[in-house]
């Protein structure tokens, strides 16, 4: 049997407005298990990003816990929680989230420079993964010269730099076309056999979802398994 990496336990979020609070997760309950893929869908402002956040420990849950194997992720300190982030989870974000000024390369070396690792080794990683994604060609090219499926993966190879537990990825493809679209589909599928990662993607997209192995679907701050 696997073991359960992810947990959630009737985690709820809300939002002080000023028309008063807004309650955007109510009692999520799931679990996502190593090595599985697992995509949540759901209609725009459903509540996919927060949750996200949430798991990603980039946002704290109003109520409920969340945990990784057996940490209990919200009773770590602030300075826990980075070096937490930096070692074990990856992020891949809809519109790539790459320093413009730095090469393709060197954007990928950045969580490994972060987390202490010398710069002669991070180097030699981050040619390794942009091979891996097939840009190896592409190492000097700053963003603004790279397309947009280009640019996306290089956010993948810098997701997989310090060989993450979890890579969490927030719609995308959402920006891409149909073709690169298709191409990006194609290199998560080789990267968690390649990798043997766990996956949440979070999307809109069917096509993408349906190459999951669980798919939750999220509405009105619930989250269940669809179909």
């Amino acid at each position: 049997m696997s073991e359960t990496l992810l947990r959630c336990e009737n985690m709820s979020k809300a939002f002080a407005t000023a028309q008063g609070e807004l309650v955007v997760l109510r009692d999520v309950n799931f679990c996502v298990q190593a090595g599985q893929r697992v995509a949540v869908v759901g209609a725009s402002g459903s509540g996919k990003t927060t949750l996200m956040h949430i798991l990603g420990t980039l946002e704290r849950p109003s109520s409920g816990r969340v945990f990784f194997a057996d940490t209990d992720l919200f009773r770590l300190s602030p300075w826990q929680l980075d070096a937490f982030r930096n070692r074990h989870l990856g992020f891949v974000f809809q519109f790539h989230q790459l320093l413009p000024e730095f090469t393709a390369v060197e954007n990928v070396m950045m969580p490994a420079l972060i987390g202490g690792m010398c710069r002669s080794d991070a180097l030699r990683q981050a040619e390794k993964l942009l091979d891996d994604v097939e840009l190896g060609q592409r190492l000097q090219h700053k963003p603004g010269q790279l397309s947009g499926g280009e640019q996306q993966r290089v956010a993948i190879a810098r997701a997989l730099m310090m060989r993450p537990r979890l890579l969490i990825a927030d719609e995308p493809t959402g920006n891409l076309d149909s073709v690169t679209s298709a191409g990006i589909y194609a290199l998560l599928d080789r990267l968690h056999a390649q990798h043997d990662l766990t996956m949440v993607v979070v999307t809109h997209n069917d096509e993408l979802a349906a190459r999951m192995d669980c798919v939750y679907r999220i509405s009105d701050g619930l989250i269940a398994v669809a179909g």
